[in-house]
Parts: C-alpha cells; sequence; structure tokens
C-alpha cells in the first residue's frame, strides 16, 4: 500500500480506483497513525473521538466502489468532522463541553449529509477550543474539558490556535485525508496557518449551517482544511450546495454545480492586482513575507503596497456585543432542537452544570462569556440592532469589498497572524493581532495558504475578496502555492530550538 503521509485527496482517490488501496486500508493507516502521534508519542491530542461505526462504512464503501458505483473523488475518502458538527450516529456532538455529553442529534447536519453522499468516510471527531472559545475570556485555544489540549505538531510547545485547532493538527500531522471546521472569527484561518496548511473560510451561506452549534448567526460558517489548495477544492465541492432549511444558502446567486477543483487556474497571479494591507505586517516575523511577496510579483501579480483597513477597535467591539447576543438565541435554538432528552436545555442550564463541575469544567478559565451572554436580550432588543447596523456599515463602507473597488482589486493579501504561541494554561492567549475579522463579520470569503517559516514555525498569507469568490480566492491561492510551494511537513519538536520564551 502506498504511505499515506502527506498524500492528496486527488493522490488518495487515484489510489483507490487502481485498487492500490482500499478505503478499509485507509482507514486502518490513518487509525494507526493517530495512535502512534495522536495518542501516543507526541500525543497531539487532535482527535477527540473515532467513529465506531467506520471500519462498517469502509467496507461498505468499497463493495460499491468494487460494483462499480463511485459517488465522487471523495468516496471512501477518511474525513474528520470538528466537534460542534452534529452526526447522528454512535459519536457524540459535544462542542468540547461535559455538559453536552449524552445529547444525540435528531439528525446529522446537512453537510454531514453532503458528506456521506459523496461517499466520503466520516471517520472521527476533531478537539476544539470548548464551546468554539465562546466560553470564558481566559481560554487556551484548542483545551476542551472533555478532550484536553491540542499541540502544535511543529513545537509541542505552542498553540495551534483555534477553534478549530484539532482539525488543522489533524490534516497537518496527516491523521486524516482532509478535515472539516467552522469558523466565527480565525476559527479556521488562524489555526491553519499556524498548523502549516491550507483553510478556508467561506462566505457566510456557501455551507449550510443547519445542525452546527452555533456561535453566531451572521457570522458562523463550517469550511474545508486540507494540505493543499486543491485539496480543499475537492472538499468545498462536497460541502457546498443549497439548504432551505438554512436561508443564507438560498443567496449564493450562482445557483449552478459545484466544480471548485475542476475550474483550478495555476495561472491566476498572471495581472491579478492584490492589495497589500502592511498594517498587519508586524512583529519580528514580519521579513519572513518578503519573499513571498516577491514570488507573487515574479508570478505577474500587480500588488497596490500599501493599504490599510480601518482601526479593528470598534469594530470589533460592535462585533462583541453581536456575538454575544447571537450566542444566547443560537444555542437555546440548538439545544430545543436536541429534543426533551438532552441534558442540558438551555444557555442557563450549561452555565449551571459547569459550576456544580468546577474542578473538571472550570479548573483553567472560568465561563464569564457565557454569563455575560445569558444576561443578553433577544435579536430585537436594541443594543444588537445598533451593533449589527455598525458592523454593517464598517464592514460595507470601508471593509474588504470597499477596498476592491477603490482600488480595482481582485482581492486583499494580509499575513493570517502570528507564529504559533506558547501555551500556558491558566493564562489564557497572549493578544494577537490576525488579519480576519473585517472577512468574519462582512460574512465574505478568505484563504490562508502556507507562505513562510519563521523559527520553524509556519505563517500563513490570506487572500481576501468579495462575496461569493471562493473560485477566485482559491485560483489564486493555488497559483501562490505552486509559486512558493512553502509548506513543510512538522517535525513534532517539544519546543523551538534555543527559545527562551
Amino acid at each position: 500500500m502506498p504511505e499515506i503521509e502527506e498524500r492528496s485527496l486527488q493522490e488518495l482517490s487515484a489510489d483507490l480506483a487502481a485498487g492500490q488501496s482500499s478505503s478499509v486500508d485507509l482507514l486502518r493507516q490513518y487509525a494507526q497513525r493517530i495512535e502512534t502521534l495522536d495518542r501516543q508519542g507526541p500525543r497531539l491530542t487532535s482527535v477527540i473521538e473515532m467513529n465506531p461505526d467506520a471500519l462498517a462504512i469502509a467496507l461498505k464503501l468499497d463493495a460499491e466502489r468494487r460494483a462499480g458505483k463511485v459517488r465522487s473523488p471523495l468516496h471512501g475518502l477518511p474525513i474528520l468532522l470538528k466537534d460542534n458538527i452534529a452526526s447522528a450516529d454512535l459519536m457524540a456532538t459535544t462542542a468540547g463541553s461535559l455538559a453536552m455529553l449524552g445529547a444525540r442529534p435528531p439528525e446529522d447536519a446537512a453537510l454531514v449529509r453532503r458528506l456521506r453522499a459523496a461517499g466520503a468516510l466520516v471517520m472521527g471527531k476533531t478537539n476544539l477550543s470548548e464551546w468554539a472559545n465562546a466560553r470564558g475570556s481566559g481560554s487556551s485555544s484548542g483545551w476542551s474539558a472533555r478532550g484536553g489540549l491540542t499541540r502544535n505538531p511543529y513545537a509541542l510547545d505552542r498553540s495551534a490556535s483555534g477553534s478549530s485547532s484539532g482539525s488543522a493538527v489533524a490534516v497537518a500531522a496527516s491523521l486524516c485525508a482532509a478535515a472539516v471546521g467552522t469558523e466565527t472569527d480565525a476559527s479556521i484561518l488562524s489555526p491553519a496557518a499556524v498548523c502549516g496548511i491550507v483553510g478556508l473560510k467561506p462566505t457566510v451561506g456557501l455551507i449550510s449551517r443547519q445542525g452546527i452549534i452555533p456561535l453566531a448567526q451572521s457570522q458562523d460558517t463550517a469550511g474545508p482544511m486540507a494540505r493543499s489548495v486543491r485539496d480543499c477544492a475537492m472538499l468545498l465541492d462536497a460541502l457546498a450546495g443549497p439548504d432551505p432549511a438554512d436561508p443564507a444558502t438560498l443567496r449564493n446567486p450562482q445557483h449552478r454545480a459545484n466544480n471548485y477543483a475542476a475550474a483550478l487556474d495555476a495561472g491566476a497571479l498572471k495581472g491579478a492586482r492584490l492589495g497589500v494591507l502592511r498594517q498587519f505586517f508586524i512583529g519580528p516575523q514580519a521579513p519572513a513575507y518578503e519573499a513571498a511577496l516577491a514570488a507573487l510579483r515574479r508570478a505577474g501579480a500587480v500588488l497596490v503596497d500599501p493599504l490599510q483597513l480601518p482601526d479593528l477597535a470598534l469594530l470589533r467591539e460592535h462585533e462583541r456585543t453581536l456575538m454575544l447576543h447571537e450566542l444566547k438565541a443560537g444555542l437555546n435554538d440548538y439545544l430545543r432542537w436536541l429534543g426533551p432528552d438532552s441534558p442540558v436545555r438551555c444557555l442557563a442550564d450549561v452555565i449551571a452544570f459547569n459550576q456544580r463541575h468546577a474542578a473538571s469544567e472550570l479548573a483553567w478559565f472560568g465561563q464569564d462569556r457565557l454569563e455575560l451572554a445569558q444576561t443578553m436580550g433577544d435579536l430585537n432588543h436594541p443594543a444588537y440592532l445598533a451593533a449589527r447596523n455598525a458592523c454593517l456599515h464598517l464592514t460595507s463602507d470601508q471593509g474588504i469589498e470597499a477596498l476592491l473597488l477603490q482600488h480595482r482589486l481582485d482581492a486583499l493579501i494580509a499575513p493570517t497572524t502570528g507564529p504559533a504561541w506558547r501555551v500556558q494554561l491558566g493564562q489564557g492567549d497572549p493578544a494577537m493581532l490576525h488579519s480576519c475579522s473585517f472577512a468574519a463579520v462582512a460574512g465574505t470569503p478568505g484563504i490562508t495558504v502556507p507562505a513562510a517559516s519563521w523559527r520553524g514555525l509556519p505563517l500563513g498569507l490570506s487572500f481576501y475578496a468579495a462575496a461569493w469568490s471562493e473560485q477566485k480566492l482559491l485560483n489564486l491561492g493555488h497559483a501562490f502555492e505552486k509559486a512558493t510551494q512553502a509548506r513543510r511537513r512538522p517535525g513534532y519538536s517539544p519546543c523551538i530550538e534555543g527559545s527562551k520564551e
């Protein structure tokens, strides 16, 4: 059997088609890597649960292939899901919270149904920042009470960022063919960047949110996480599509069959106008990006440099108010959807559970965000409406799409975030500047691609464009990936050599 480490979805699919491997073979190899790297060895702790039905599903998918039925290029490929995406099977869906153990979704999330229809093998669930980093302000990204701390495979003492920490680490360490994460603000792009992989945050509404534990309805989206842009495009082909249960998906003006992977253009940078957001090129790692910018120019891109988005402080103040209101409303709706047998039925129940089980749930940080959300009014409250209107004004009149129009740009580019920081449980995450918030609040897409490294830690470059511009971003990211070939496989070092931080 071919070695699975660093194998692409396209290569794995070709192996299956040629009879050189099988879905059962792939499952066993990935399960062995999970045992060796995730549970033992460096103990990455990225996979929170394996699907007990995975072997039976793999056998069925292999039988279908032998009978001539191949559902899609993903047929038989093992995929991991972030543990806030509902699956109506023997796996739990908990957002990393002990309060959610025993809660059984009545049906698969819409994106899970699409993956199963495409023949993907849902192999397991990944760890995450508990409640997608919505529980407490002292959170350490990648930690949950259920899953423990996910570790960065490039330096084990460093953060995997969050909240899609487990998905990013599992992909980086070749513990799966690809994975699905979710983002409200930076939760796909940041962990993908610090773990040296590609992550796509789509336009809100490209992928159905039905069945995903919500944080903020106006910003939440799922997205693909993989080791290459092509792999992200292949996974997006299966994930994207309309769903009457999520009205946001009906706003997509394209309404066409998905063909993101087939339409990739390795020459997309030639003549592309890219605005350089210099406000994010800061810190000692900033010079490492200059080679990436030079590669863009050599590939034919025209760099409009420098440009700047407005001050983030005001946007994030309004975003915080919006998210607290939407968290309460959305989480209460989701918990009601679980039905009367759910161990928690509303946000107040979750808060009370955490108080009763403080030794296990609140040992490292509290739940001040949940408690503050509980005090918020509904989505007709004047404070919420004012915050929502302010966010729309800032992101439409002064945000990404305004800059694109003003300077006739194809996309904006910026460092996704800084290099991975050292984890210190109980002290939370340090204040890190990332470039994701304007796209997050506006609901517009972004993609991060490995761009460079600094002291052995990966650095990602993000491309941002207008709503429903996923194909353009995939093309630009694909061409950039070809021009730089910046991704390096992880080395599982205990720490950065010589570091005293």
